[in-house]
């Protein structure tokens, strides 16, 4: 593997009046797996636009080799009109070019099955495609499509959904040889499955990866190395994100530490001063002079957090009761016969595949929607918040501290100590100063962010949240999963984050795609792990099942007997293969490209020796039971 390297250096980046960044150097290297984390506003996803080209700079360098390629997922993907073959396969190299070509022409001829021009042009470029050796691209590319679910590849990009867009996007950005991947956000609005396999694939990625994402998780699996964008300026930690907040801990304690023994050295300096101790007036003016830098000398111990002791209004015993919900969509059932008993301190998560259904039950339960059959029993002190996952259009010309206050000027805490819309803005990261920019100031996170305030500052006492986690920074999140931990109310969320599932919830609501919603309790690894050992029970009765010898049989069928007079013969014949190719990997000796493959062939010829040797016991099985009967 040939390691090429991006070195940036010295680059400064302000947006409107607000420095995101200076004097960044950092360099990414061929097996880098960088991720970048900040506080939303910070600028983390304007540094990905930087290092794509979507954006400059006012000062500082790049350099890289000449042919040096970046592939850019941005979080809210921007496609062209063509179909989805064009997307992915878009680009002038030679093996794009190529393989666009084979598959536009293979579905033309899908199409015209008898048109020999077709079937002539489609020769010819399957001969080109052996000379470019390009055919392994194309599993590659076939194993991603089919993985993330992309619909047939002559699909027009602009019939699809909001949710397949987002899979075409990843499909483009995966499928497309590059040096450097930036991926911003990318398990937004991907099912966990979806993700679960990302987590495989990325990890053998032939190039760097540098990734913003909130799912904690995903960030732990994936990385090596950590960024973190702090108040414009990069700290750099080896290791994956539980490494990174270990060490972050460490250097805070160490800033804490080199600050109070900068504050003694100041109370020494300015008491000697004061002692009036006489000196030559030079020295007496140095001596004032260091104390006056050391006055102006900052230390970075000041920990951002947002801390929500908001208070709930009452709830009585009574919650919310469903009996019998009923609901489908141009005559497809998402759910029916669904019976379920919200009560007071209830912690519950509703998961799913996309499109199942998951915010249509939310819906429902806040009364936005009306269920088909069923009924919804709401008690009487019942007060719902609901953060939805597309928030109404925030008014960009209103201040963040107008918009505060339109829901509230001040709040009651638990303690019953009253807190006023400014202070509560400081806690959810917002400096006086910023309280009074207009909201289309704000990044997409920050918008995120105050939303979710103004929501909380309803005090209520049951939280209906609808993908909470999408666009916020891991540091909110954090403190918001210690807020839902202490809320006294009840929370019912849609997420497909499983970090932030693990920590908020203790029952679960699951869609399982034959219209009965499952009820499980514990939290999302439990049912995961819960599930696939369901699945793996099912497999194996399935295999036990189809590999039992049918008992009734009088005689061999033909294509039996066929298979049982050469099948020793191949189990020989795939020996010999497997002893020849141990032969070429001992003759290599530590030739790493060619022992590779040679590796690979191996461990096929394995799993079909496997597989002919289970096949050979079948048949023998069959054979004894024929003769005993």
């Amino acid at each position: 593997m040939r390691i090429r390297t991006l070195k940036v250096e010295h680059i400064d980046k302000t947006y409107g009046d607000k420095q995101l960044f200076m004097d960044l150097t950092f360099a990414l290297t061929t097996e880098d797996r960088v991720g970048l984390i900040g506080v939303n506003g910070t600028g983390k996803s304007s540094l990905l636009k930087v290092l794509a080209g979507r954006d400059t700079v006012e000062k500082g360098s790049f350099d890289h080799p000449k042919d040096y390629h970046i592939e850019y997922l941005e979080q809210e993907p921007v496609l062209s009109e063509d179909t989805i073959l064009d997307e992915i396969y878009y680009g002038a190299t030679e093996r794009m070019s190529l393989l666009r070509k084979y598959e536009r022409t293979a579905l033309a001829l899908e199409n015209q099955p008898e048109n020999e021009s077709l079937q002539e042009e489609l020769i010819h470029l399957q001969e080109q495609m052996d000379q470019a050796d390009a055919w392994d691209e194309m599993t590659r590319a076939k194993a991603i499509l089919t993985q993330l679910g992309v619909p047939k590849l002559n699909q027009s990009v602009q019939s699809l959904s909001g949710g397949q867009k987002k899979r075409v996007a990843i499909a483009k950005a995966l499928i497309q040889p590059a040096d450097l991947l930036l991926l911003d956000e990318p398990t937004n609005h991907l099912d966990n499955d979806t993700i679960e396999w990302l987590e495989q694939y990325l990890p053998q990625y032939r190039g760097a990866i540098l990734l913003v994402t909130h799912d904690r998780y995903f960030l732990n699996r994936i990385t090596n190395r950590i960024f973190e964008l702090d108040k414009g300026t990069l700290y750099t930690y080896e290791g994956n994100y539980e490494t990174f907040l270990e060490q972050k801990a460490i250097r805070q304690e160490q800033e804490a530490r080199a600050e109070r023994k900068h504050q003694n050295m100041l109370k020494q300096e300015i008491a000697w001063l004061k002692s009036g101790v006489k000196a030559r007036g030079t020295k007496q003016k140095a001596r004032i002079d260091r104390v006056e830098a050391m006055k102006e000398k900052t230390f970075d111990t000041k920990e951002e957090h947002i801390d929500v002791p908001i208070g709930a209004s009452r709830l009585g015993k009574k919650v919310i009761e469903v009996e019998g919900l009923r609901k489908s969509f141009d005559g497809h059932v998402l759910f029916e016969d669904f019976h379920f008993l919200f009560q007071s301190g209830d912690r519950i998560g509703i998961v799913g595949i996309n499109g199942s259904g998951k915010t249509t039950l939310l819906h429902i339960l806040a009364g936005r929607i009306k269920a088909d059959q069923g009924t919804i029993d709401v008690g009487e002190t019942v007060k719902i918040g609901y953060y939805t996952q597309e928030h109404p259009a925030l008014d960009e010309s209103m201040t963040v501290i107008d918009f505060i206050r339109e829901e509230a000027s001040v709040v009651t805490t638990v303690d019953g100590d009253e807190i006023t819309a400014e202070q509560m803005l400081e806690r959810f990261l917002f400096p006086r100063p910023q309280q009074w920019v207009n909201i289309r100031q704000l990044s997409g996170g920050e918008r995120k962010r105050l939303y979710l305030l103004k929501v909380l500052m309803q005090q209520p006492n049951v939280l209906f949240l609808d993908e909470p986690t999408n666009d916020l920074d891991t540091e909110t999140l954090t403190v918001l999963e210690d807020y839902l931990q202490q809320f006294p109310g009840v929370v019912v969320t849609v997420s497909h984050d499983r970090y932030f599932l693990d920590k908020t919830v203790d029952q679960l609501i699951a869609f399982t795609g034959d219209k009965q919603l499952e009820h499980y309790y514990g939290n999302y690894s439990d049912f995961r792990k819960w599930q696939k050992e369901k699945e793996a029970e099912a497999k194996q009765t399935q295999e036990k099942t189809s590999h039992r010898p049918a008992r009734k049989r009088k005689k061999l069928s033909y294509q039996q007997q066929q298979e049982w007079a050469t099948i020793e013969d191949d189990i020989t014949a795939i020996e010999t293969e497997i002893e020849n190719v141990e032969q070429e990997i001992a003759e290599a000796g530590s030739d790493a490209e060619t022992i590779q493959p040679l590796y690979e062939k191996q461990q096929e010829l394995e799993d079909q020796l496997e597989e002919k040797m289970n096949r050979w016991e079948e048949l023998s099985l069959l054979i004894e039971q024929l003769k005993e009967e």
